[in-house]
């Protein structure tokens, strides 16, 4: 065999071998958009006899179009076989560059953009990039999911990444903390006690409520909500409203304010001062009856205190004789409103 005829076996052994080279499911190939289709594109990938097919829904973005020329890596959605041809797709593609940046995001800790776009039992789904995240109650700004979340756009960051899982779980309590610490020294430095602010309430505890106050995040406390009795916040407030506070407390060491709702209206107890006296009959509300006595609405916003031993002469148990909600004529044996403190008794009455 000659030289000549070697080389002509051997370049003809390759280009067989490159013709029947296959590419498996996942693989990255390299294509040339070569035509356009009603449903798609065809595309000629290196090594590969038939032309692939690039479904119009497996583009990277519904308003994404290729031009004929192109040059771009695919993914291999299904390899070719003797009557279908191989088929392609972008949109893997951007997973997984998606997937890559945020896991980068995770390893670098930084704050990303997610949208809400439903809220679940324990928390919201959200999108970053056609994926689709979960923040779990526990680690919303608001302690629980709420409807006015939905459609708006959070900061967020990476908690889990995991493409082979296909899980993805952020954080928004964590994304806020870092724009605290961030914002706080200036936030606080343009705020003064007796100051009124507007705020959104952003969290609804047992004990209280937080609203942001230009970027922070202030306490209102359950005794500061109302002059009236109340057994929760929420019986007041709503997630998402916005109202007007008063700055009660700034603690400038450990970064906090202290916010009351009930002073941004009169003092009940300055009303009050001359219009009841006391040996003056009055009809109270029931607000709460106790093993000690009961706690009467005299006024708005106004408890006075019956206790059990001026509720009769003989032992009574006050939960058989006050039900709450239900009116009393009282009467006024101690008037101290400058002390908050106002005690009555009905045995007096019938005196």
């Amino acid at each position: 065999m000659t030289t000549a005829e070697k080389t002509l076996d051997e370049f003809e052994a390759l280009l067989e071998e490159s013709f029947s080279k296959t590419n498996s499911v996942a693989d990255i190939v390299e294509g040339t958009v070569i035509k356009k289709e009603t449903d798609g594109y065809l595309v000629s990938v290196k090594g590969i006899k038939m032309e692939a097919y690039l479904p119009s829904k497996e583009l990277s973005s519904e308003s994404e179009e290729l031009e004929i020329g192109d040059t771009r890596e695919f993914y291999v959605l299904k390899e070719e076989n003797n009557e279908d041809a191989m088929q392609l797709s972008l949109k893997r593609i951007a997973f997984a560059q998606a997937w890559a940046q945020l896991n980068d995001a995770k390893i670098q800790g930084d704050t990303i953009l997610a949208k809400v776009v439903s809220t679940v039992k324990g928390g919201v789904l959200v999108d970053i990039a056609d994926l689709k995240g979960f923040i779990p109650s526990s680690q919303l700004r608001t302690g629980s999911p709420f409807e006015g979340l939905v459609d708006q756009k959070i900061e967020v960051k990476v908690l889990e990444a995991d493409p082979k899982k296909n899980k993805l779980i952020l954080s928004q309590r964590q994304a806020v903390a870092e724009q605290r610490d961030q914002v706080v020294d200036n936030v606080l430095a343009s705020l003064e006690e007796e100051q009124v602010v507007k705020g959104n309430v952003v969290r609804i505890t047992d004990f209280g409520a937080f609203v942001d106050i230009n970027g922070i995040d202030g306490l209102l406390p359950i005794s500061e909500i109302s002059w009236q009795r109340i057994k929760h916040p929420s019986d007041v407030l709503t997630l998402g409203d916005t109202i007007e506070v008063k700055i009660i407390k700034i603690d400038n060491e450990l970064k906090r304010i202290s916010l009351s709702l009930k002073r941004m209206g009169e003092n009940p107890w300055q009303q009050i001062e001359g219009q009841f006296e006391e040996g003056q009959v009055v009809k109270g509300t029931v607000n709460k009856v106790t093993t000690f006595g009961a706690f009467i609405n005299i006024f708005p916003g106004v408890e006075a205190l019956l206790p059990v031993s001026e509720m009769s002469e003989e032992n009574v148990n006050p939960f058989n004789m006050f039900k709450v909600g239900s009116e009393v004529d009282v009467l006024i044996k101690k008037f101290t409103p400058q002390e908050h403190r106002i005690a009555l008794s009905v045995k007096d009455i019938k005196a």
